[in-house]
C-alpha cells in the first residue's frame, strides 16, 4: 500500500509535469484499488521549496498580455492561462494534502479526487491548446495562484477559505460568460471542454465548503464570519463580482455569504 503524503511530497518536489501527472493518476488508481496509508513519520517539507517547471514563464498577473478570442492567438492565449490555471490547482489539491496531517480519511480521499480531476482538466487543456500550435510553457502565465497557497500554508480553514472558496469559485462566476461566448463564435469544441471543467469545479468548491464548515464546526465558529474574518485578512482588495448565486449556492454557499460579498465587491 503506497502512502499519500510520501506521493504528495514527490508531485510537489519535483518539477517533470508528465510524472506530477502520472503520479496522480496512480495515486486515485490506488485508492480506489486498496487505499493509500495515511499515517507517516515525513516531516512537512517549507512549501517555499515547492518545485514547478522551468516554463511557463510566471508574471505578475497586471504585467500579462491581454488578448481577445477572435483570432486563433486569442484563443492559445486564453487556453494556455487557463492550463496554468488547472495546473496550479493540482499542485493546490496536493498541498492541501501534504501540508495538513491526521485528519478525517474522507478529507484525503475527496482530495485526492480533487487532484485527479484537475489533472484531468490540464490534459484536456493541454489537448486542446496543441490544435492552435501551442503546448503548455510556450506562454507566459501569471503567478498569483499559489501566493494564497504560500500565504496560508499555517492555517486550514484560510486555505479552505481562500482557495476553494475564493479563487476557484471564481470560476463559476466567470466561466458562464465565456462558454456563451464561444457559443456565439459556434466553437463547439471550447463549449464542450469548457462545460465539462465548470461542472466538476462546481464539485470542487462544494468540496472546499464542506470541509471548511465540518472544521469551523469543530472548532465552535460561526462559519459565515469565520469566511469574512480570513477575506479581510489574506485577500488583498476586495471580492470580484458578480457572482453566480445559483452555482454558488449549488457549492455549499448561503444566500447570506452572498449577500455579504456583493454588498462588498
Amino acid at each position: 500500500m503506497g502512502n499519500i503524503f510520501t506521493l504528495a511530497e514527490r508531485v510537489l518536489y519535483q518539477t517533470d509535469i508528465e510524472e506530477k501527472i502520472q503520479l496522480t493518476h496512480d495515486a486515485h488508481s490506488a485508492w480506489q484499488a486498496e487505499g493509500l496509508c495515511l499515517h507517516t513519520n515525513l516531516a512537512v517539507r517549507d512549501i517555499a521549496a515547492v518545485r514547478f517547471p522551468e516554463k511557463p514563464t510566471l508574471l505578475p498577473p497586471k504585467q500579462m498580455p491581454r488578448r481577445g478570442f477572435h483570432t486563433d492567438e486569442g484563443k492559445a492565449a486564453f487556453f494556455h492561462a487557463l492550463a496554468h490555471i488547472e495546473f496550479v490547482a493540482i499542485y493546490l489539491a496536493w498541498d492541501i494534502i501534504y501540508r495538513f496531517r491526521d485528519l478525517p480519511a474522507d478529507f484525503y480521499h475527496d482530495w485526492l479526487l480533487v487532484a485527479f480531476e484537475e489533472a484531468l482538466h490540464f490534459q484536456l487543456l493541454r489537448q486542446h491548446l496543441q490544435q492552435f500550435g501551442v503546448d503548455y510553457g510556450d506562454l507566459p502565465a501569471h503567478r498569483g495562484l499559489w501566493d494564497h497557497a504560500t500565504d496560508t500554508a499555517h492555517d486550514l480553514l484560510a486555505r479552505l477559505a481562500i482557495v476553494p472558496r475564493c479563487m476557484e469559485a471564481r470560476g463559476l462566476d466567470v466561466t458562464p460568460a465565456m462558454i456563451d461566448k464561444f457559443k456565439g463564435m459556434n466553437d463547439s469544441d471550447s463549449v464542450a471542454l469548457l462545460s465539462r471543467i465548470l461542472e466538476d469545479e462546481v464539485g470542487h468548491v462544494k468540496t472546499g465548503s464542506s470541509w471548511f464548515k465540518y472544521f469551523c464546526g469543530q472548532q465552535q465558529k460561526d462559519f459565515r464570519q469565520t469566511y469574512r474574518d480570513l477575506l479581510d485578512q489574506y485577500f488583498i482588495g476586495k471580492p470580484k463580482g458578480p457572482f453566480n448565486r445559483e452555482m454558488r449556492i449549488i457549492a455549499g454557499f448561503t444566500s447570506d455569504e452572498i449577500d455579504w460579498l456583493e454588498q462588498h465587491a
